[in-house]
């Protein structure tokens, strides 16, 4: 079993910065992928990024491309999503996501919801125009 617990959401002016992090436990954290998601109101959870395991290889959405960074702290347990150059239609609750198998993940299945098998509650971000 792995708890995954967000934290970092909030509101924020569009142009602004926030900081999303997801504490892990109960799994070997350094050994899996880890991915962030979002849904909006209305709409299907969508892929933002995520990272390998040894934080080898980063995967992003294009509408995030350039404005979002992924990274971990292994030691920490820790995955971290900075968001920078908000936007309003970044609005959503953003959860993270632990991959299903060890070390594995490819730019295609690290994209897809299918893939990951532990889910966090998720954190509000509003961005205001």
């Amino acid at each position: 079993q792995v708890q995954l617990v967000e934290s970092g959401g909030g509101l924020v002016q569009a142009g602004g910065s926030l900081r999303l992090s997801c504490a892990a436990s109960g799994r070997a954290f350094s050994t899996y992928a880890m991915g962030w998601f979002r849904q909006a109101p209305g709409k299907e959870r969508e892929f933002v990024a995520a990272i390998t395991w040894n934080g080898g290889s980063t995967y992003y959405a294009d509408s995030v491309k350039g404005r979002f960074t992924i990274s971990r702290d292994n030691a920490k347990s820790t995955v971290y999503l900075q968001m920078n150059s908000l936007k309003p239609e970044d609005t959503a609750v953003y959860c993270c996501a632990a991959y299903r198998t060890p070390y594995s993940a490819s730019a295609h299945t690290a994209t897809q919801v299918s893939w990951y098998n532990y889910w966090g509650q998720g954190t509000q971000v509003t961005v205001s125009s």
